[in-house]
């Protein structure tokens, strides 16, 4: 199974029941594409290819040629099975392979944000900030929960007050269409830090997330205090967002690499507040739960939830018959 992002590609191998087992992390960006750190990956764990393998991958998948939004590996997916010498290779989105894990995970892999209480047989919501926003969800059918395959990271950003909108407008200068990822990610985070220091007249100071998410949090600079604040209140607002397009009374559920690192101070944020904060639709809104997941390798076992999805869902590989 693998869960490839625009940072780190990690891979594991499931057994019939999911279990995972030769569970490793590759950074991306050491290798040339997805081949090589398979092969990297099968070497370190003195491990044969598996016949059938899945990736979830922070890219649209809608044919054999892949491209990836925020990585420079380009591949066919045809070819990357040839060449491992699988007889199965299904490529599908990372958040539809994470959303394919939520009704996998237990109590001791989340941790709720505000109130509410899921209602079963509901669609459920999925979103979080990485390298990139990945947004998805599932929709409840007669065969189960069907996955979404979309690219909702890159919607539109809208403003709520008049901060958030001289935000945007100093975005407008950078790039002509300021979607959500463009603020709602790691690098939307740099951009957010830039965007404050800039408008309060402050020097520019080169700091990564990371090194902005630490100096918010210890509270030890006002310009990177106000971003985390901004990114979480924005955050908010996009994810009420997708709990009222999809009715998510199933719950909204918060993966990515970023909200597990800010342990509580994610919970006492304004995330829950604008969440909710949709005017005469705020009582629907505060009955739907918010969680964040904390099990670090939920997308691989979505990954492998998806070998036996009963719908069509990524780009599927088999070798052909001789």
């Amino acid at each position: 199974m693998g869960d490839i992002g625009g940072t780190n590609a990690r891979f594991a191998i499931a057994d019939v029941r999911d279990r995972l087992s030769h569970v490793r992390a590759l950074r991306c960006a050491d290798f040339a594409g997805p081949e090589d750190a398979l092969r990297h990956y099968f070497e370190l764990e003195a491990i044969a290819p598996p016949p059938v393998a899945a990736f979830g991958i922070a890219n649209p998948v809608t044919s054999d040629a892949v491209a990836m939004t925020n990585h420079r590996w380009r591949f066919s997916v045809e070819r990357l099975r040839e060449h491992l010498g699988l007889d199965r290779l299904l490529l599908v989105n990372d958040f539809t392979a994470l959303a394919l894990s939520v009704p996998r995970l237990g109590p001791d892999d989340l941790h709720a944000v505000g109130g509410g209480t899921p209602v079963a047989g509901q669609a459920i919501g999925l979103i979080g900030p990485g390298t990139g926003l990945g947004v998805s969800g599932l929709v409840p059918t007669a065969d189960g929960y069907l996955p979404l395959q979309g690219e909702g990271g890159h919607v539109t950003l809208a403003a709520r007050d008049a901060r958030e909108a001289r935000i945007i407008e100093w975005m407008w200068r950078h790039h002509d269409h300021v979607s959500a990822e463009r603020l709602l990610s790691g690098p939307g985070l740099v951009m957010l830090q830039d965007a404050v220091r800039d408008l309060a007249d402050a020097p520019p100071c080169e700091l990564g997330s990371a090194d902005i998410t630490a100096r918010a949090l210890g509270r030890t600079c006002p310009y990177c205090v106000e971003a985390l604040d901004l990114f979480c209140a924005m955050l908010g607002t996009v994810a009420g967002d997708l709990a009222l397009t999809l009715g998510a009374r199933g719950g909204v559920y918060l993966g990515g690499g970023i909200l597990p690192r800010l342990g509580p101070s994610f919970a006492q944020s304004r995330f829950r507040s604008r969440f909710e904060d949709k005017g005469r639709f705020s009582p629907y809104l505060s009955r739907i739960p918010t969680f964040v997941i904390d099990a670090p390798y939920a997308a691989l076992r979505g990954a492998a939830a998806a070998l036996k999805c009963p719908v069509r869902v990524g780009y599927d590989t088999t070798k052909q018959a001789q």
